[in-house]
């Protein structure tokens, strides 16, 4: 017999939520502020990262540390992440959908970059699973109806003297 959300009081449910929440707060923090390979711990250790428009997927923590770490070390981004919306669908499993909008540019340095359009805006279809004590990303899939390539900065050209 599978338990369902039947056996869940409201304080487990309220708990169960948050946790899949911040989760989805902390990915974002670990890409824009973070270590982006650590984006990798937030997951299942078969965690997925996929991206349905061209089939791309990531699978298990190894190969995500490895693709969110290989972002470029001049990169300036912030996500704006909103309308998160989690459904426990049992004591150890829930869903959630979220809308986000990427701003984004290679070749920074220092200082503030003028405001410019977002590179992407979409959502994210997100799946969790609470192991041991933990809830933990088992698949995220990114679906992004607006996007463009990533800007790179004019590098400032010195004088030759």
């Amino acid at each position: 017999m599978e338990m369902t959300t039947d056996h869940l009081g409201p304080l487990e449910r309220l708990l169960a939520e948050r946790a899949c929440e911040r989760l989805i707060t902390e990915f974002i923090r670990r890409l824009d502020l973070g270590e982006p390979g650590t984006v990798a711990d937030l997951f299942t250790p078969d965690g997925v990262w996929e991206w349905a428009h061209d089939g791309r997927r990531v699978e298990g923590r190894d190969a995500l540390r490895a693709y969110f770490g290989s972002r470029p070390a001049d990169r300036l981004s912030r996500r704006m992440s909103t309308n998160v919306l989690v459904t426990v669908d049992s004591p150890t499993t829930a869903t959630a959908l979220s809308y986000f909008a990427t701003y984004r540019v290679d070749g920074y340095t220092e200082g503030i970059v003028p405001a410019r359009p977002p590179a992407n805006v979409g959502h994210y279809e997100d799946t969790f699973r609470k192991v041991g004590d933990e809830w933990l990303l088992a698949a995220r899939s990114l679906f992004l109806p607006f996007g463009g390539p990533t800007e790179r900065l004019d590098v400032p050209r010195r004088p030759v003297s």
